[in-house]
């Protein structure tokens, strides 16, 4: 009997030891953090132009405190190695508050505190996150901007493959995302 609880008390460490690395920390806004979060003043012309500076795409994600999918999201694809390499290497990722009080600067100028640029560009979910092109766009504001959108949490591949495609300006070409990302699994799966 002791033997068997034995294992299962070692079953239980490993398993533990195993997932330590994906814990989420959060911070004291209750946002989940990411040391490789971009921490800016949240001027939406002026980080595109940083991003590009240093050879990358800019990402922003919206979170709330309490999300459960923004939990999932950072404990697994944004705990990921692959994933979180390639987005390292190609994206500045910027974190926004649904609910903050941040002041934030669309591309018109206009200031305005987190919680209500969100519902200016129409955030309505939590975690999305809105991808911007690569140069500063002569628009008024980030939505109308973004090549593309990532509402919600989701897997290792939908998540790289999402990055890739913007990456790769997807958004220009005919392949819809879908596709691509069918294409992509399909390429993958056969890789293994």
């Amino acid at each position: 009997m002791m033997r068997m609880v034995l294992r299962a008390l070692a079953a239980v460490m490993m398993t533990a030891m195993m997932t330590a690395g994906a814990h989420a920390e959060v911070g004291e806004d209750g946002l989940h953090k990411k040391d490789w979060f971009a921490v800016t003043f949240k001027d939406v012309a002026e980080d595109i132009a940083d991003a590009k500076g240093q050879g990358k795409r800019l990402a922003m994600i919206f979170e709330q405190r309490g999300c459960i999918y923004c939990r999932k999201l950072h404990e697994g694809p944004l705990s990921d190695p692959e994933v979180v390499d390639f987005i390292r290497k190609n994206f500045v990722v910027v974190q926004y508050n649904l609910f903050g009080d941040e002041e934030v600067t669309d591309l018109d100028g206009t200031t305005l505190p987190e919680k209500e640029m969100a519902r200016r560009w129409g955030v309505v979910f939590t975690p999305t996150i809105l991808f911007m092109p690569e140069d500063v766009p002569d628009l008024d504001s980030a939505a109308a901007a973004s090549v593309a959108t990532m509402p919600g949490a989701f897997g290792k591949w939908t998540t790289l493959n999402m990055f890739s495609w913007v990456r790769e300006k997807g958004y220009q070409g005919d392949e819809h995302f879908q596709k691509y990302h069918a294409r992509r699994i399909l390429e993958q799966t056969k890789a293994q």
